[in-house]
């Protein structure tokens, strides 16, 4: 009876007790991210063993506490701890909700701080998450566990997106660079190269970027000029007590490793050219022609970089952070390159490249955070990229040219090109940007301005041309090859410069009317000119068959100043260029004024509007719309362009462009999504501007009839309708399952198309009325094993589309003409299939944590250039990539990173299909396995 009386007193007791708790929940926001939710936050209640994190939405709640005074103990990495007292009432719930502060701890706690919060794969999937278009990120966490080196590779990661292998050329949706956009903290990028629309994106190192995103979907904030996608960089902050990084790599390629590298005379180790001061006929008189020895070919990458914050009060903060860096590569190839164009014009069944690129990066990064309302941020970028490539064509004596003139084989053969290529682009980013909140945050105004300049050039491009280069490779001394001479300009240098110009701003006003309804307004304009102009110089050899060339890695012996026919009767060669300096003199052994040039403006102006409306606690809207004013113009003097020509082109144009995105919540972690759109493209300048360059076997340039035809009176923008569907699954946060859908119509569309004539010459043209796009994508990224409930030990990641693209075509006539021998086509860039996975390994043994991380890609075929007249496409052929990394952090300073890039070293190739004889390899190499090792210390 006493235990009976004795138990029934306890269980009486324990629940008298049981009804004297109660419960604490709060919000946890984020002071250093625009007072966002902070996720995966510490709470702990001191001096007991009980805590919490806070989840998606930055609340914490802890249930059932017995009534009392507590302390709370608020927690984060590289924020500032908070212990906060806190009493329990019973049956109420007490709410305390805490805004987290950077700390000014220790410079790990810092380090470790960026890197969770703003670069981290979780972070940007809840940023995905509560995105209200439809956007994909890649931070630089997932960057570095990928072996990702540059933002191209970076971008190729995310689903939908393939990059071409061994270029920059990156294609989001099948879509090509004329439908994208490229942006740095929200600021339009320059293009850098003459053929391009956007900045090459090989040239942003991961040691600049804190995260990628790519918006898919439209919202009126975009410029119209939008199909495929916006690319937007987000550079590197720095928010703590000081910090330094070095690391020091170096590597190999395995074609380049044992090669007796050669490079051309003039370009630095670095990547410079320092003749530009010089006048370029200068240059040809007094500068040799030969290739010179290179380094070894082993490839170095260092990086310096380091960060400060100095604390002026608990509100006001300046920080900087810095960052310069230095890469090279070596690479060395051999293959086929053919010019097919209704027939086969030049071919060389054995070419040997040897490539030398480099990359200098520097940046600044200035924020101040004057108060909880105001800070700015100023950015600094400079990039220094370069590419010195000499080819070798006809290396075995079994080049053709179809217009020989001396060869002595039955078949032709023997025909042997020398080319050395130096292109420097130099790129300056300045950017100042500034966000103020007004009423407790309520309103929130944005602003951004930019000022960029890029300098592209092609200085001193040598091209020289031989037959009968089979008599160099036999012991006869008495049999030599001769200079082809077709043309003077058979053998020639060309110089090429480019200046860019660029402004742009943008301007945003946010107001949270409610809960329910905000509201954007906001204006967003760019101004970009272009100065382009190029001169070439040919080499009008006298008398060939009497100059016999006994070396053609001697050709300083020949194209001396010396040897200049400054006389009747002397002298081996003259110099030849098309626009003397006078029309009173004769074009041999003058300088000359440049024989291409083009000037181009672009100004477009644009106000915009959009409401995020939440209805309920599932669906928001955002219904907006832009108004945006654009004029286009180019200017210019090229040569083969008809004579009654107007040699200018202008266009103004007003677009309104409505938009609708829409999310659904179909619970806590998943979303459905819907967006629809109008936007446009517009012709770019290098589409536009007829100026033909001509490399070693193709020639392209552009068309200003894409400006509105001959007559002005035709199309001057192409229309686009965009739908996209997404399902959207936050499995955990690190894990996503997406699905979408989309589809696009193009109006007067553009395309890239290979002239059925004698050139071959590839120009754009609006090639039919109109061309419809159809795909899906899967994404999916899932921790296959876990090690504890917050690590994975291995994951998977994947991500896929399928794509469909058709569209009409028709024959046209105007300044320049084509013609097809069929009524639809795919568009020019489109695969229909892409294919990106990752398989990562992160074992612990100890202290010792390696990541072992396999990557692979691949792209089906796709279409390079439209093939017109009876001749089929250039289609690129497909491509399977595979990548390995392996990082392996020491200790807390010292980080070991062995790369190996390329792995199945696949062929690439472009083939004409539809030739007669079916399809013909017209480019074809390999591009070798890099390897590389890193260190990185942390000081």
């Amino acid at each position: 009876m006493k235990q009976l009386y004795f138990i029934l007193t306890i269980l009486i007791t324990s629940f008298s007790f049981a009804q004297e708790t109660g419960t604490i929940s709060g919000k946890l926001t984020d002071k250093e991210f625009n007072n966002e939710p902070l996720p995966f936050a510490n709470v702990l209640i001191k001096g007991t063993s009980k805590g919490t994190t806070s989840d998606m939405d930055g609340l914490y709640i802890f249930e059932d506490i017995d009534v009392g005074k507590y302390i709370l103990v608020y927690s984060f990495v590289g924020y500032e701890t908070q212990e906060i007292e806190v009493e329990v009432v019973a049956n109420k719930v007490t709410t305390v909700n805490v805004a987290m502060g950077a700390s000014s701890a220790s410079l790990d706690e810092v380090v470790i701080k960026t890197t969770t919060r703003k670069e981290s794969e979780a972070a940007l999937l809840l940023d995905q998450k509560k995105a209200v278009e439809i956007k994909q990120s890649i931070g630089a966490v997932e960057l570095s566990r990928k072996g990702v080196g540059d933002a191209a590779a970076a971008v190729s990661k995310i689903s939908g997106i393939s990059k071409q292998e061994s270029s920059s050329d990156v294609y989001v949706r099948g879509l090509g660079d004329r439908y994208q956009n490229t942006t740095m903290n929200g600021l339009s990028l320059p293009s850098t190269d003459v053929n391009k629309k956007n900045i090459d994106l090989d040239l942003f190192s991961t040691d600049i970027i804190e995260n990628i995103s790519v918006s898919k979907a439209y919202t009126p904030s975009f410029f119209g000029d939008f199909a495929a996608g916006n690319v937007n960089i987000n550079s590197k902050e720095y928010t703590g007590s000081g910090f330094l990084d070095v690391s020091l790599g170096s590597g190999v390629n395995s074609n380049a490793s044992g090669e007796n590298f050669v490079r051309n005379d003039g370009p630095s180790f670095f990547g410079y050219y320092n003749r530009y001061n010089n006048n370029p006929f200068a240059v040809v008189l007094s500068h040799t022609v030969d290739p010179q020895n290179g380094e070894d070919p082993i490839n170095m990458n260092g990086t310096l970089s380091g960060g400060y914050s100095f604390n002026f009060d608990e509100d006001t903060r300046l920080s900087f952070f810095a960052t310069l860096g230095f890469s090279n590569s070596f690479e060395y190839r051999e293959g086929i390159a053919r010019d097919f164009t209704n027939v086969l014009k030049v071919d060389y069944p054995n070419v040997e490249e040897y490539s030398y690129s480099t990359n200098t990066t520097g940046m600044l990064n200035l924020d101040f955070k004057l108060d909880e309302q105001h800070s700015f941020k100023y950015s600094s970028l400079f990039i220094n990229s370069s590419n010195d490539e000499v080819g070798y064509y006809g290396t075995k004596g079994l080049g053709f040219n179809r217009d020989d003139i001396a060869s002595v084989d039955p078949n032709g053969l023997g025909f042997f090109t020398i080319n050395g290529r130096f292109n420097q682009d130099m790129i300056f980013v300045n950017q100042l940007l500034g966000t103020h909140r007004f009423d407790e945050g309520s309103l929130v105004l944005t602003w951004g301005s930019g000022y960029n300049k890029v300098f592209s050039d092609e200085p001193d491009r040598r091209r020289f041309s031989f037959e009968n280069y089979q008599f160099a490779l036999d012991d006869d001394a008495n049999t030599n090859p001769i200079f082809y001479t077709n043309i003077p300009f058979d053998n020639q240098r060309f110089f090429q410069t480019i200046e860019d110009n660029e402004f742009s701003s943008f301007l945003n006003l946010k107001k949270d009317v409610s809960e329910n309804f905000k509201i954007n307004i906001g204006y967003n304009g760019r101004r970009k000119k272009r100065v382009f102009n190029s001169v070439r110089y040919g080499y009008e050899i006298i008398d060939r068959d009497n100059t016999p060339v006994t070396d053609v890695n001697n050709l300083n012996d020949i194209l001396n100043v010396s040897n200049i026919s400054t006389q009747p009767g002397e002298g081996l060669f003259n110099t030849v260029v098309l626009n003397p300096i006078s029309n009173e003199i004769r074009n041999t052994n003058v300088p000359g004024l440049p024989e291409n040039t083009y000037n181009g403006l672009l100004s477009i102006y644009a106000g915009y509007t959009n409401a995020e409306i939440t209805v309920g606690e599932k669906w928001l809207f955002v219904p907006g719309v832009r108004l945006e004013y654009f004029e286009q113009e180019i200017e210019y003097d090229v040569i083969n362009i008809p004579p009654n020509d107007p040699k200018f082109r202008f266009v103004s144009e007003t677009l309104f462009l409505p938009s609708l995105n829409v999310k659904y919540a179909l619970n806590d972690d998943s979303n459905l999504r819907f967006s629809f759109s109008k936007t446009v493209s517009v012709p770019e300048f290098k589409e536009v501007a007829p100026f033909i360059y001509e490399d070693v076997t193709v020639r392209y340039g552009g068309n200003p009839d894409l400006l509105g035809g001959v007559d002005g009176n035709g199309p001057t923008y192409s229309n686009i309708f965009n739908f996209d569907l997404k399902y959207e699954w936050f499995m955990s946060p690190e894990e996503i399952l997406s699905v979408a859908a989309f589809a696009k119509r193009i109006e007067d569309p553009v395309n890239r198309v290979v002239a059925a004539d004698a050139t071959g010459t590839q120009r754009y043209f609006r090639t039919g009325e109109q061309a419809d796009v159809l795909g899906i994508e899967l994404e999916l990224r899932k921790n296959l094993v876990m090690k504890d409930e917050d690590d994975s030990l291995l994951s998977f990641g994947f991500n896929g589309s399928y794509l469909f693209t058709e569209q009409d075509l028709e024959d046209i006539s105007g300044t320049f003409t084509t013609a097809f021998n069929r009524d639809t086509e795919a568009l020019e860039g489109a695969s229909n299939w892409v294919f990106n996975a990752d398989l990562s390994f992160r074992p612990t043994f100890g202290n010792y944590e390696p990541r072992l991380t396999l990557v692979t890609s691949y792209f089906s075929d796709r279409i390079y250039s439209i093939g017109s007249g009876q001749l089929g496409n250039i289609v690129e052929k497909s491509v399977t990539g595979l990548n390995f990394v392996w990082n392996s952090p020491i200790n807390d300073k010292l980080d070991i990173t062995l790369s190996a890039s390329n792995l199945l070293n696949p062929n690439i190739s472009f083939v004409r299909e539809g030739t007669g004889s079916g399809d013909i390899v017209i480019s074809e190499f390999k591009a070798g396995v890099n390897m590389g090792l890193t260190l990185k210390y942390k000081f």
